[in-house]
Parts: structure tokens; C-alpha cells; sequence
């Protein structure tokens, strides 16, 4: 019945998965990976496991992205040389 939205999220789900390993930017990797989890999130919601999709939602995309940026803004992102 609503095959065509579970096939869509999924294809943005694996579109999202290849952007955060191919770009560059660590800030732009975590803010993709957190794309990832809300993708994921809907997705488990939409085929009915609505306690899953919400603790995705809440532990991948929420604490993890804020915990890995925090993590980064604490790193010396330049060289010295």
C-alpha cells in the first residue's frame, strides 16, 4: 500500500549513509549521520515500531549528534604548520 514511501526513505537512507562517508568536513559528516537517524527513525515508525523509531530518533539523531560535535569543537581542526 505505501511501498513507494518505505522504498523512497530507503534510498535516502543509503543516500545519506554515502554523503557522510565521502564528505571532508567532520561538522558536515555528523550532521549527515544525524540525517541518517532521523531517515531511520521514520522509517521504523512507518512500518509500525513506533517505541524503536523513538528511541532512534532520540539517541541517533539527539544525544549522538550533539556528543560528536562536542567532541569536534574540542579538536584542533587546523595545522600548525
Amino acid at each position: 500500500m505505501i511501498w513507494w514511501i518505505e522504498l523512497l526513505l530507503f534510498g535516502l537512507l543509503i543516500t545519506s549513509a554515502i554523503v557522510a562517508l565521502q564528505v571532508k568536513d567532520m561538522i558536515a559528516a555528523v550532521a549527515s549521520l544525524s540525517v541518517y537517524s532521523f531517515l531511520a527513525a521514520s522509517l521504523l515508525a512507518l512500518m509500525g515500531a513506533v517505541d524503536v523509531a523513538l528511541t532512534e530518533a532520540a539517541l541517533g539523531a539527539g544525544v549522538t549528534g550533539v556528543l560528536l560535535t562536542a567532541a569536534i569543537s574540542m579538536l584542533r581542526r587546523r595545522s600548525v604548520d
